[in-house]
């Protein structure tokens, strides 16, 4: 188990409605939509709990007693924390809400309707080398019109974002695996809905201070029911 990760706080944005999934899913919020014999959720908690992680905060706001009733206080060796939206807070606002049931240095957020195999201990020590506020994990993907492509420099510093659906190709795209500084996280204003991808990490590019790992083996999102028809083969 590596050592270096076992005091790590973890959080997961588990709160999406899952509007694009409705055709396919429709009974359940997204992060329980049943994939290769389990809720999705499930996957990205075991992929925390390989890695050493000993506690995960869930991030919940639509059909939160669901996600709670499915994993209960722990899954897979993992304690679980819940933080509950009273309303929707956007990703920065809801991470802002549960700020008090992270306790590390450094907080490690992965989104829950992605997976990104990604080697955890390498980001850390990618994420402390650069001295950044923030280290997105990118992974290299045939088309990143879909999702918007993310510029960096030769010194893996983030130059850019490019919005969704701005050129095809091949191209570098934010995988959803987030290692954040704490202290920075203190300045996003708590109780209003703010976007982190939108607002939040833009201005930490404006100074300079967002890295870019380029670490992912493999990537899968289930946002539209086209990726979650993937999804079964993927974790097969």
């Amino acid at each position: 188990m590596p050592s270096q990760l076992a005091g790590l706080s973890a959080a997961i944005l588990a709160g999406g409605l899952g509007t694009r999934l409705r055709s396919v899913v429709a009974d359940r919020p997204k992060v329980l939509a049943p994939v290769a014999g389990k809720p999705y959720l499930a996957h990205l908690l075991e992929q925390l709990a390989r890695a050493g992680i000993r506690e995960t905060t869930l991030l919940v706001g639509f059909a939160a007693e669901q996600v709670r009733s499915a994993f209960g206080s722990a899954h897979a060796g993992l304690s679980l924390n819940y933080s509950v939206e009273p309303e929707p807070l956007g990703t920065a606002g809801a991470l802002r809400l549960a700020l008090p049931l992270l306790h590390s240095e450094t907080i490690l957020l992965l989104n829950g309707d992605s997976y990104c195999d990604v080697d955890l201990p390498a980001l850390l020590a990618f994420h402390r080398a650069r001295r950044g506020v923030a280290t997105l994990t990118l992974a290299e993907v045939p088309d990143g019109s879909r999702f918007g492509r993310v510029t960096c420099d030769s010194d893996r510093r983030v130059e850019r974002f490019e919005e969704k659906g701005v050129s095809a190709g091949p191209g570098w795209i934010n995988a959803g695996v987030y290692l954040l500084n704490r202290d920075a996280l203190k300045e996003i204003e708590p109780g209003r809905s703010v976007s982190l991808e939108r607002e939040v990490l833009p201005r930490w590019v404006e100074r300079g201070e967002v890295f870019g790992f380029p670490g992912s083996r493999r990537f899968i999102d289930i946002g539209t029911p086209e990726s979650y028809a993937e999804a079964e083969a993927f974790f097969s």
